[in-house]
């Protein structure tokens, strides 16, 4: 039997009583008495296990539920590391990108400047050779003129003359 309904018993006994005239007692039947008091005595051990194993019970739940959130935390901590550590590798690949850019720029620049220095040396190396080979033919033609001119013919003269602007154009 449940604690509380024996204990609803015990009222209704007590309830039940005959008051003493002039005080605050009351006759009460002793064996219904006797009998209630044996069961709550049998009933009262009943009930505090059904609450040790409740209590027990709600023990275990609390310890599976934090169980339950120590093995939630680590897999987010674990997952949080991971993506960390996925970020600082994606970070360093970036950078190292991004200095292979800027190395590559810098190569690619300096072989162009290298180019550029490398024509404007040819060109000038050419110019200058022209310039000689310019120097050569004006003097051939110079001295033809003039060996025309000693020998006193008319007609180099006017090759001459024509070899001259030739050359100039």
């Amino acid at each position: 039997m449940d604690i509380l309904q024996l204990i609803d018993r015990l009222e209704e006994l007590f309830n039940d009583a005959k008051a003493l005239p002039f005080t605050h007692n009351v006759v009460v039947d002793e064996d219904r008495m006797l009998e209630l008091i044996d069961q709550m005595r049998i009933a009262i051990p009943e009930e505090v296990k059904k609450a040790q194993q409740v209590m027990a019970q709600r023990d275990r739940v609390m310890a599976q539920a934090q169980e339950e959130a120590n093995r939630t935390l680590q897999l987010a901590r674990d997952k949080a590391d991971q993506m960390t550590q996925k970020d600082m590798v994606v970070q360093e690949a970036q950078r190292r990108a991004d200095q292979i850019i800027s190395q590559g720029r810098a190569e690619a620049e300096a072989t162009r400047a290298d180019a550029d220095n490398y024509v404007v040396d040819t060109l000038m190396q050419l110019q200058e050779q022209i310039t000689k080979i310019n120097n050569q033919v004006s003097n051939g033609i110079r001295m033809v003129q003039e060996e025309q001119m000693r020998n006193g013919t008319g007609k180099a003269s006017n090759l001459s003359t024509s070899m001259s602007e030739k050359v100039e154009n």
